[in-house]
């Protein structure tokens, strides 16, 4: 056989490859049962949060007296959670629904530079809780995002917390874990972290709804005031 051959018969048989039907593992899940467990998982997570309203009814009628008085929230997440916790602190610091006055809300893990630096300097273990131990004050919240509820650098800003007495929120994934543990109070809610952190998101726009209530109920009564 030549080499014109060769490579003419090479050519048909990789042709032929690849149009042959695909053969899929019977055994593998279909993208169908995949992605109606995802929405399983979700329906859940956001089921567990019913059982948690008074919680996040309580959580938002007092961060909103703290910060009416001049306390503010500092927030702290890893990935998924650092959206989540950017996400609260931008209602709070600009506006949920309606029309009010901003409030004082810092995420952490927003601040690059203090970020990288203290990572560099300390290891990524420091990088929340030297910027709690920095900026909290005894009456502040500190509140913190995490599907696992394990991550070193939360458990330590739970930490911090604890030492200028602030107080410390956990929002986390199936309970009990390390963080939950780590804080004043907490909020766990079950399933995979995909579902968890849908639900925590969630969870915040509540907690934004009850915020607002309470501000709009103070200010017409005439107490709304800062320190």
């Amino acid at each position: 056989m030549n080499a014109l051959t060769t490579t003419t018969a090479a050519a048909a048989a990789a042709t032929a490859a690849a149009s042959a039907p695909t053969v899929s593992d019977p055994t593998a899940p279909s993208i169908d049962r995949i992605l109606h467990g995802h929405l399983d998982d979700h329906l859940g997570a956001i089921q567990a949060l019913r059982d948690q309203l008074p919680r996040i009814t309580a959580w938002g009628d007092e961060l909103a007296d703290r910060l009416l008085h001049g306390q503010r929230l500092l927030a702290a997440g890893n990935g998924g959670s650092a959206a989540e916790a950017q996400h609260l602190t931008a209602e709070l610091v600009g506006r949920f629904d309606g029309e009010r006055r901003p409030f004082s809300a810092v995420s952490l893990h927003a601040e690059s530079s203090s970020v990288t630096a203290i990572a560099n300097d300390y290891g990524y273990d420091e990088v929340f809780a030297r910027q709690v131990l920095a900026h909290a004050r005894a009456g502040d919240v500190v509140m913190l995002f995490s599907t696992s509820g394990r991550s070193r650098n939360l458990l330590r800003a739970a930490e911090a917390a604890r030492r200028v007495g602030a107080r410390s929120w956990a929002v986390t994934g199936t309970g009990p874990n390390p963080l939950c543990e780590a804080c004043d109070e907490h909020l766990a809610l079950p399933g995979p972290a995909a579902g968890a952190q849908e639900a925590h998101l969630v969870a915040l726009h509540l907690l934004c709804r009850v915020f607002d209530d309470r501000i709009a109920r103070r200010d017409s009564a005439g107490n709304g005031r800062t320190a």
